[in-house]
């Protein structure tokens, strides 16, 4: 059977489950509404102007945090690995700042940046250049020796070395990257808005939850599902076309 068909039905059940369940007095009503109140929910906001504009802004936010992650992780990522003398340098900084979880800069940039996009960027940037730059140095870490030791035997210069060498190798990992950050983007992205207070959906389902329009908030939070599910099909859509000729893609077992 279509996999995809097995998810629908999946979700389909976790749907009838949970509006019996309430129904039954098995979960409290009050804050675990049953699945035709949450729909309903949903369908009030799909009707407010509010709720569009909250969602343009979550998309924006994490858009562009996760391209500067992105960016700057490739980039970063691949002149790092490529001069073993920056590697070396860098390794244990990079190994000191990656473990700190973004939420702990949180009250530093209110201070530093208030409660605007800004702040929320920082957060999302943060959190996703990690996912992106440490893939990446795997990648370039994990070229050929006999490749890399013919290049310099040919002495190809550096860019011609990062086009043809590194690049290659690197990009299965940085698109990996991509895809775990994209992820990590818009979870941080929420987080941003419902802690910090940047508008987006986050906030807005702050404040249905502060009014006590409980149903409201399992309808934002399952928004946020829906644009999760959305972004890893569009990522892994996309893995499949830029590694096209990847073996891993095109189901090739090396001999």
């Amino acid at each position: 059977m279509n996999r995809a068909l097995l998810g629908v039905g999946g979700l389909v059940g976790f749907g009838l489950l949970l509006e019996i369940v309430p129904r039954t007095g098995l979960l409290d009503r009050e804050y675990f509404p049953p699945t035709s109140e949450i729909l309903g929910a949903l369908a009030d906001h799909a009707g407010d102007g509010a709720f569009w504009t909250a969602f343009r802004q979550t998309l924006t936010t994490w858009f562009i945090g996760l391209l500067i992650a992105v960016v700057a992780g490739i980039v970063l990522g691949v002149v790092i690995g490529a001069v073993p003398i920056l590697r070396a340098l860098t390794a244990s900084t990079i190994e000191f700042l990656r473990p700190i979880p973004s939420v702990a800069l949180i009250p530093l940039v209110i201070v530093l940046l208030g409660t605007g996009m800004a702040s929320t960027l920082v957060l999302v940037v943060y959190a996703s250049f990690w996912q992106v730059l440490v893939q990446t140095l795997h990648g370039v870490a994990d070229i050929d020796p006999v490749a890399r030791e013919t290049a310099l035997s040919y002495r190809l210069g550096f860019v011609y070395r990062v086009r043809y060498l590194v690049w290659p190798t690197a990009l299965p990992y940085a698109v990996t990257g991509i895809r775990l950050a994209t992820a990590v983007a818009l979870i941080l992205t929420i987080t941003g808005e419902l802690t910090i207070g940047t508008p987006g959906l986050g906030k807005l389902m702050d404040t249905a939850y502060n009014s006590g329009a409980v149903p409201s908030v399992y309808a934002i939070v399952v928004v946020t599902g829906i644009i999760g599910v959305l972004a890893n099909l569009a990522t892994r859509r996309a893995e499949r076309y830029v590694l096209a000729w990847h073996p891993s893609i095109r189901g090739e077992v090396p001999v």
